[in-house]
């Protein structure tokens, strides 16, 4: 496992009840990882990211084509 993808474990640990990170169908085919906490997308590099979604998916993490966070302001 690269020290990148190290980095990122977490993103693809089996998620609890209201999972952390999700991935997020942002439309216009851009699909990224959203940080509910933060109510940010999660800066993955380009090149982890298809290996990262292939990850969560198999730990079964959320996936919304909607806007998965919070109301700003």
């Amino acid at each position: 496992m690269s020290d990148s993808l190290d980095r990122l474990s977490a993103l693809w640990r089996t998620p609890g009840t209201s999972p952390r990170w999700v991935i997020w169908h942002a439309g216009g085919g851009d699909v990224m990882v959203f940080d509910k906490e933060c109510n940010i997308p999660y800066d993955v590099d380009d090149a982890d990211l298809a290996e990262v979604l292939r990850r969560m998916r198999g730990a079964g993490v959320p996936e919304f084509d909607d806007y998965p966070g919070r109301r700003c302001g």
